[in-house]
């Protein structure tokens, strides 16, 4: 292998490289836009609709405690049959 051949695919890859990142970090950027926009937007909110998405995150954050609880139950129910 020469060295202008080795050099051409270094240069090559590179090449490759920085547009996947690009794409990468364009796709990054639209994310972090939309995050954004999310944000300001649920901001806007009148207090009554913001206490209402407050209080339905709050019921799944329950729900989901509930649910890891009687997972753990039945694992401690489990444990204690096998004994």
């Amino acid at each position: 292998m020469s060295i202008k051949k080795f050099f051409q695919d270094a240069f090559s890859d590179m090449k490759e490289n920085a547009k996947a990142q690009h794409e990468v970090d364009k796709a990054n950027f639209e994310a972090a836009k939309a995050e954004s926009k999310a944000q300001w937007e649920e901001a806007k909110l009148s207090p009554k609709k913001r206490q209402q998405k407050m209080q339905l995150e709050r019921d799944a954050q329950i729900a989901d405690a509930k649910a890891r609880t009687a997972a753990a139950n039945e694992r401690i129910k489990k444990a204690k049959e096998q004994q």
